[in-house]
């Protein structure tokens, strides 16, 4: 378990992967989840941003800070419609506390289905920053 006051927070996001010999790209819905695993303490979101695969920042999905509460969860989504991302695509998560808590988890949720065909699989963020 990690204890911390704050980080920045890197998490691998698909908007699609391929497939077969002819890497036929097979699109995907991602979901980024932030969970607070605190049972007593309340933390604070401060960003939710996504980038490219390039590194380029495509959209900042809060205006403001967000309280979390003990246990809370909450969840910003990219359509499958949406391929601005490619398949190198990225949300940055920066969160504080006033106190130290227990980290949150924060993952990528990838999900897609094509004709009788479905692909599910998550990707864990990592801490870069404390």
């Amino acid at each position: 378990m990690v204890i911390s006051k704050g980080q920045t927070v890197y998490v691998p996001v698909y908007s699609h992967i391929y497939s077969g010999d002819r890497e036929h790209p097979f699109d995907l819905t991602a979901t980024l989840s932030i969970r607070n695993t605190d049972p007593k303490q309340t933390i604070t979101i401060l960003t939710v941003d996504y980038y490219d695969s390039k590194g380029k920042l495509l959209k900042k999905y809060m205006e403001g800070p967000v309280n979390l509460n003990p246990l809370a969860t909450t969840r910003y989504i990219i359509k499958e419609s949406d391929k601005s991302g490619g398949s190198g695509a990225n949300f940055m998560v920066k969160w504080k506390s006033d106190i130290k808590v227990n980290a949150p988890i924060i993952e990528s949720i990838m999900i897609g289905t094509k004709t009788q065909q479905g692909i599910s699989f998550i990707s864990r963020g990592r801490a870069i920053q404390e």
